[in-house]
């Protein structure tokens, strides 16, 4: 299993094609590109790689946790790999990550922010709130089982119950320290947009997002001038799972743009 700066990471696809680092939201487990890797890898070199904190990476986390210090983990992550160049596609908390990191580094080229913010939304904060609550008064698996809730659509939960069954029995065993995600909430809902980002950028939002609302997307572009924004009618916050051929659509049409 290979680790590099205390993060578990894996290669897919060519060896000589271009690189594309896939960052999660909150989760921050790679597995949750699974629907996604078989297309994207078979044109791009994918890098995957789990968030500090979560999935199979170092599960200690700083007394501090910021998205720029989820950024310098990528870019430590890089070097260590000696990757030069690299497009990175993030879904919320892993757009925010690749915000940082395109101001950062010279060496992202494209970038995916999917269903992001340029700051904090009263919606979305009182999602994060209720979660929190949750987990500190219920306890992990009632965390696990109402997450569905904030990232699919009704009709999606409805017909893929026994899957998100099976997927919730292992993520209540890999649960990591309720610290640990009160400090990563806590960094994505401090999140404010920097200036100089001068990435080429893609804003990919979906209408029925019931975490983060889908304005929150628009007004991130508005703050991102020459950025490109794509809207998925249906697919909930989770939009690259629910509905993935949409989503590798646009992603691959803007990758190769």
């Amino acid at each position: 299993m290979p680790h590099a700066v205390g993060l578990w990471y894996e290669w897919h696809g060519p060896e000589d094609g271009e690189i594309v680092i896939l960052s999660p939201g909150m989760g921050g487990s790679a597995s949750y590109w699974a629907p996604n890797l078989a297309v994207l890898s078979a044109r791009y070199r994918i890098l995957l790689y789990d968030h500090r904190g979560t999935g199979r990476s170092d599960r200690s986390l700083p007394d501090q946790v910021t998205i720029r210090t989820m950024a310098d983990d990528v870019l430590a992550l890089i070097s260590e790999l000696g990757v030069e160049r690299a497009h990175f596609v993030g879904h919320a908390l892993g757009g925010l990550i690749g915000l940082e990191l395109a101001l950062a580094s010279s060496g992202i080229d494209k970038l995916v922010v999917v269903n992001g913010w340029a700051a904090p939304d009263p919606h979305f904060e009182r999602c994060f709130e209720t979660r929190l609550e949750l987990l500190h008064k219920s306890g992990p698996a009632a965390y696990v089982r109402a997450q569905p809730l904030f990232l699919y659509p009704a009709n999606w939960i409805s017909r893929n119950i026994g899957q998100l069954d099976a997927e919730a029995a292992h993520q209540i065993a890999q649960f990591p320290p309720a610290e640990t995600l009160e400090k990563r909430i806590a960094a994505a809902r401090a999140f404010e947009l920097p200036s100089g980002i001068a990435a080429d950028i893609l804003v990919l939002a979906s209408n029925d997002d019931m975490l983060v609302p889908s304005d929150c997307a628009k007004k991130l572009a508005d703050r991102l001038p020459g950025s490109t924004v794509a809207t998925m009618k249906w697919g909930g916050h989770a939009c690259s799972v629910t509905d993935p051929d949409i989503f590798n659509h646009l992603v691959l049409d803007f990758l190769g743009s």
